[in-house]
């Protein structure tokens, strides 16, 4: 029922959506990165400005007017969500199978002013010893199966909110 009514309210969605990402960058920067002391890798990096994406993009599907608007929003959160989702597998199978040869690998500014973008950006989703390493674990999964998980949430609960706000002919 109450998930039922939050759904019936698109905009009620995409604001939620906002403050859940708020509360996932602040948990990652403030407390994981400030108070454990835990370095993100290239790829965590890469999640993390996903994650900022997705929350601005839902913040103005959230804000915007007209139903155009925060449909084309929704549509660009759940692209970024899946971005997100798929940098976030990569580095899931790097954890569960690591390079034999694992090493340190740059930071992702190193790797954009070092190389030219079209070397980088393969540079990043290959990983290094960094992305490989789980430092920190909830329920099992590391930071990068929780991200995941997440991302897919998004992408799924925007596209139910999407088609629910659709067939109601808003």
């Amino acid at each position: 029922m109450v998930i039922a009514s939050l759904l019936s309210n698109p905009r009620r969605v995409f604001a939620l959506i906002a403050l859940v990402c708020a509360a996932m960058l602040a948990f990652g920067i403030l407390y994981l990165q400030n108070v454990v002391g835990l370095d993100p890798c290239p790829m965590c990096i890469v999640q993390r400005y996903a994650l900022i994406i997705v929350g601005v993009f839902c913040a103005l599907a959230a804000f915007g007017k007209g139903a155009g608007s925060w449909r084309l929003w929704g549509l660009l959160a759940v692209a970024m969500s899946a971005f997100g989702a798929f940098t976030a597998a990569r580095q899931s199978w790097l954890q569960w199978y690591p390079p034999e040869m694992a090493t340190c690998g740059r930071d992702l500014y190193g790797m954009i002013e070092s190389f030219p973008l079209q070397r980088a950006i393969p540079m990043i989703f290959k990983g290094g010893g960094d992305c490989s390493a789980v430092d920190w674990t909830f329920l099992g999964g590391s930071i990068a199966n929780w991200s995941f998980v997440w991302f897919v949430i998004f992408a799924l609960v925007i596209l139910m909110a999407l088609t629910r706000a659709g067939r109601a002919g808003r």
